[in-house]
């Protein structure tokens, strides 16, 4: 596999990593207090802040060896895993007007993609 299609997979992946981190900070938030220990023991702020420190270094790597607008579309995919993910923790309701955003931003990462292949030709 070439480092730019490594770099892809590498993005890929790091969407799920920082949708976590994303879930955590929600919940982090949640828990919000200005109290010093209640501060201290907001677990999920811990989780949240690791998991999207994670996420970044992996597409800070990815973008050594790979095109910025192949990649960083890519990573609009955290909006889908985000979408999906957070009915599931929270009081969120996925809409009809919402499924078509995730709707539009998997065919917007399609076609640049297939843009950028066909450039490289």
């Amino acid at each position: 596999m070439d480092k730019s299609k490594l770099a892809m997979v590498v993005v890929f992946l790091s969407t799920f990593v920082t949708s976590g981190g994303q879930i955590f900070l929600k919940m982090a938030a949640m828990k919000l207090s200005f109290d010093v220990v209640a501060l201290l023991t907001n677990y999920p702020l811990y989780m949240g802040c690791f998991l999207y420190g994670v996420g970044a270094i992996m597409l800070i790597v990815s973008l050594k060896y790979g095109d910025l607008s192949v990649l960083y579309p890519i990573y609009a995919l955290n909006f889908i895993w985000v979408s999906i993910l957070s009915p599931m923790f929270f009081n969120d309701v996925m809409s009809d007007l919402k499924w078509a955003g995730v709707f539009l931003v998997i065919m917007g990462v399609t076609v640049v993609n297939l843009g950028s292949r066909g450039a490289r030709k």
